[in-house]
């Protein structure tokens, strides 16, 4: 693939925002019919290249130049990148959840007819489409009926169907299980093997190694190397020296759990779907947490498992049939959110942009948010207070960021995460249920977050964490629940625990409580 003609070349790319450069000289070189990652930490400058040269960022606010088959180009926004065979896909996607899924495929590029849209064609193209993608999906069935990978195949379609020659993908499986990412990269391959060349976003390395023929690396906004993955020695070792300028000996800390006595339980839990009567999405669910101890939720996804801790986290989801809490012992009620605060309960939302964050506060509002009552004096917020525990934050998890005073919405997906866990770091809970924690954060800020879970244990809280990556749930947890449709299926000990043991337990293949702890 290296020795192809190149489809793109980016040339001496620089942009600046107020106060900051995000990117200083990038270059970058796309041969046609490759697959071509762009890797680099959380902040690095890769979405950013991407939105520059999808005229996200229109020619004019950048300096450089971009080269696109063989002539110069100077996109002024998205429709006439599309218009030149670019298309991109965006970590959120951006599908209308009340339309169908033909609808969504031709929205702003609909089929037209002698009067208006030809509604026939556009069913029948947009199941051309669909197979081409693999997806078996009726075309008007609509898209919020449509589980999560389904969805990136229909962004897969649209793209499809705007005749796309070089398709930009970031962070394409980040919601997405070990199956449904397979399943993705798969295709990829497949359109690549037709010609189509394709940039793709990604912290999840593995991923990278096994489907993409060249690695760009960007560390700090500037181009550090490109890598030629098809010569068979680009190692996920070599790809992280590359990334965080040194290497990493280790992907998790070095950890002696000091695990104290159980003071979270629960028993019998069980929750009806919030929309759907008589569907269960938790059955009858028992656990424990010990003080000091990370216990790990696994399943596949629509498993329950982000269903039982947000019923549980103030009843936040679903409606509560029977089940009980107990801290130390005691049973306890927590009919609301704020109840389960003043439990001592916070909860980490896999979907940190719709659940866990506003994007228009700043930096500093988000992280006292959950907690005001610290930062009040006689009844008034203390800005002096604010600020000082928003600066904390800032500095111990290495928020990339001028100010606290900057905006949320301004930070890269890494550092918004990061600023959720400082949101629910800030109240100083005795449980911290952590849904997702890593999605869509590179691996040197993986370690750093593993590092904080850790040291929140050996200050003897308890933390859950539910991930649906299976090595980072057995490389950090002491413990490790598998849930199946709704059901607790068994509990591992960590040390014990194997993708395999678990993977049987998660899909219902296990005798239920094999190997319990």
């Amino acid at each position: 693939m290296r020795d192809s003609l190149p489809i793109l070349e980016m040339r001496s790319i620089t942009k600046t925002f107020p106060g900051v450069r995000a990117l200083d000289d990038v270059s970058m070189t796309v041969a046609q019919g490759e697959i071509h990652a762009i890797c680099g930490e959380n902040g690095a400058g890769k979405s950013t290249l991407v939105k520059v040269l999808s005229g996200v960022y229109p020619h004019g606010t950048y300096d450089g130049e971009i080269v696109y088959k063989g002539k110069p180009v100077a996109f002024k926004d998205i429709r006439s990148s599309e218009h030149a065979g670019i298309v991109i896909i965006h970590q959120e996607l951006a599908l209308i959840p009340e339309l169908s899924v033909a609808e969504n495929i031709f929205l702003g590029n609909e089929v037209r007819g002698a009067v208006g849209i030809d509604w026939q064609a556009t069913r029948e193209k947009a199941s051309e489409l669909l197979a081409t993608v693999g997806l078996r999906a009726d075309p008007d069935a609509l898209v919020k009926n449509l589980g999560v990978g389904q969805q990136q195949l229909v962004e897969i379609a649209r793209a499809l169907s705007k005749n796309v020659e070089l398709l930009i993908l970031d962070e394409p499986t980040s919601a997405l299980n070990e199956h449904d990412s397979e399943l993705l990269l798969d295709l990829l391959r497949g359109l690549r093997d037709r010609g189509l060349t394709c940039i793709i976003i990604s912290h999840k390395l593995g991923e990278i190694t096994a489907v993409a023929d060249a690695i760009t690396i960007i560390r700090d906004g500037r181009t550090v190397e490109t890598l030629d993955v098809t010569s068979g020695d680009v190692t996920e070792d070599r790809i992280i020296r590359g990334m965080v300028g040194r290497s990493l000996d280790a992907r998790f800390p070095d950890h002696t759990p000091h695990i104290g006595e159980t003071f979270f339980e629960v028993e019998n839990w069980t929750v009806e779907h919030p929309l759907l009567p008589g569907r269960l999405v938790s059955k009858g669910a028992s656990f424990y947490v010990r003080r000091g101890e990370i216990v790990g939720f696994a399943g596949i996804m629509g498993a329950g498992r982000t269903e039982l801790a947000r019923s549980i986290f103030g009843r936040s989801y679903g409606r509560w049939i029977s089940g009980t809490v107990k801290i130390d012992g005691a049973e306890v009620r927590l009919p609301t959110v704020k109840s389960a605060i003043e439990h001592g309960i916070a909860y980490v939302p896999e979907d940190r942009k719709a659940l866990g964050l506003n994007l228009l506060d700043t930096i500093q509002d988000t992280v006292v948010s959950a907690a005001l009552k610290k930062v009040r004096v006689r009844g008034m917020l203390d800005e002096a207070l604010v600020h000082s525990a928003a600066e904390g934050y800032r500095t111990s998890l290495r928020i990339k960021a001028n100010s606290v005073e900057e905006g949320v919405v301004k930070l890269s997906g890494g550092n918004q995460q990061k600023v959720l866990l400082g949101k629910w770091m800030f109240p100083e809970p005795d449980l911290l249920i952590l849904d997702e924690p890593t999605r869509g954060i590179d691996v040197g800020a993986k370690y750093e977050i593993y590092g904080l879970v850790q040291a929140l244990a050996d200050a003897g809280k308890g933390v859950v964490v539910i991930s649906s990556e299976l090595p980072e749930l057995l490389g950090l947890c002491d413990r490790i629940y598998t849930i199946f449709e709704g059901t607790i299926t068994g509990v591992i000990d960590g040390a014990a625990a194997d993708q395999e043991s678990l993977m049987r337990l998660m899909t219902g293949a296990g005798p239920a409580h094999a190997g319990a702890a």
